[in-house]
């Protein structure tokens, strides 16, 4: 696809919320936006440079034998309870329940 046919919008002034150089950068590249605290949506060309980057260490990790895994996003809380992160975070990070009353994080 050509570079014309793309949705991304570059920004020029420095974003408010981006304190870190490397934030402000992916912002004004037009790689990602920023939705709330901590989470962002990966734009098209974001999402090319995601998708390369992962390409690389995926061949890098084949040539070691390595295995590739992908976890779930959430994660009974038995596992944060036996660690003790479960307390230790509090309130930053997301809890819920299923349907069955279970903690979930």
């Amino acid at each position: 696809m050509r570079l014309s046919k793309y949705f991304f919008e570059t920004l020029r002034e420095e974003q408010s919320e981006a304190e870190l150089v490397s934030h402000q950068l992916l912002l004004r590249a037009g790689l990602v936006r920023q939705v709330a605290a901590g989470i962002f949506t990966y734009l098209p060309i974001g999402m090319r440079v995601k998708r390369r980057i992962e390409q690389i260490v995926r061949e890098e990790m084949n040539a070691i034998d390595g295995q590739e895994i992908v976890m779930p996003v959430v994660q009974p809380a038995e596992l944060w309870q036996q660690s003790g992160r479960w307390e230790q975070i509090g309130g930053d990070m997301a809890r819920l329940k299923d349907r069955n009353g279970r903690d979930l994080c």
